[in-house]
């Protein structure tokens, strides 16, 4: 398959064994075994580098997903057309435990984007895009000057992008802040990781805004952790399986394919992330480049928007599997 630079890889589901979603299929418990995950993994991001995907987007909250994309770097000369995007300010805490109470603390000090950039950095020259970590009004991170600093400091020494991922109810209202933020006379963030999907279209207007400035906008969670399938635990949404189903059909696709290509068809961004965790997933996602909606079909999906409050309190609701 020829690499695409559309989709691209977010490894959250391969670092680590839990992530937020709905699980369609209940696995039989078993024992963990770090060196199975291990290499899972790394055979994950080869299988995904064969299939064309030259993006990955990583974290420290992540698991091990640095790790793995580090060593799976480390076994080849050289690789000039991969890009990777991380991000600093989470934790991971969980240590493999499905049982963990807590999977993942945030912290946005200075202290820790020093800590988690003396790993971020060995990603070097691969990595292109550093960012903050869900961004809020809540942390301080967007006013406290001496991260900011910090940031444009690396932004300079690495030639790196700077940029945030935003989460909550407030995505927009984060955007329109950070969008402005300057140092020295440079607008400090350039890229954009946002939740946007066919539930949450609350950051449509902001994204288009962003793109006309000629800034990156990268769409995560375009799946709505799982909620775009056919659910009976979510009733209300018969309409729009309904319509997602025979759209399905209509494109000889998953509907996993119609909520991506939807995404790539809003405005256009810099890239869409699959957050697949297997080769199968993937293969399925990477269907979202093989056709395009008609308008009539896109603006008919457009309309099952629902309000930042309800989609956001519904995915609070969502458990750690």
């Amino acid at each position: 398959m020829h690499q695409n630079t559309i989709i691209g890889l977010g490894l959250a589901a391969t670092g680590r064994p839990q992530y937020i979603n709905i699980r369609s299929i209940q696995n039989a418990a078993s024992p963990f075994k770090y060196h199975n995950f291990y290499q899972k993994g790394l055979n994950f991001i080869t299988d995904a580098y064969q299939m064309g995907v030259r993006h990955f987007d990583t974290a420290p909250g992540y698991g091990i997903a640095e790790q793995l994309l580090l060593d799976w770097l480390s076994s080849k000369n050289d690789i000039p057309d991969l890009a990777i995007s991380t991000k600093w300010g989470y934790t991971y805490t969980a240590n493999f435990d499905p049982t963990a109470q807590q999977h993942e603390i945030k912290e946005h000090s200075l202290k820790k984007l020093e800590e988690q950039w003396t790993i971020s950095k060995q990603l070097c020259p691969n990595l292109k895009i550093y960012q903050i970590h869900s961004a809020t009004f809540e942390t301080g991170v967007l006013e406290n000057e001496a991260v900011l600093n910090r940031l444009f400091e690396i932004k300079q020494k690495y030639n790196l992008e700077i940029g945030l991922t935003t989460t909550g109810i407030n995505q927009a209202d984060v955007l329109k802040k950070a969008q402005n933020i300057k140092i020295q006379g440079q607008y400090l963030f350039t890229t954009f990781q946002v939740t946007f999907n066919i539930f949450d279209q609350s950051t449509f207007s902001i994204c288009k805004n962003l793109i006309s400035s000629n800034k990156k906008i990268i769409i995560k969670e375009a799946l709505a952790n799982g909620r775009v399938f056919p659910n009976q635990n979510y009733p209300y949404y018969r309409d729009t399986y309904q319509t997602l189903t025979a759209l399905s059909k209509k494109y000889k696709v998953g509907i996993d394919a119609i909520a991506l290509r939807f995404c790539i068809q809003a405005f256009s961004p810099y890239m869409v992330l699959s957050g697949a965790s297997n080769i199968q997933h993937l293969r399925e996602n990477l269907h979202a480049l093989s056709f395009t909606l008609s308008q009539e079909d896109f603006i008919r999906l457009s309309k099952y928007r629902i309000s930042p409050v309800d989609y956001w309190s519904e995915r609070k609701q969502l458990s750690w599997n």
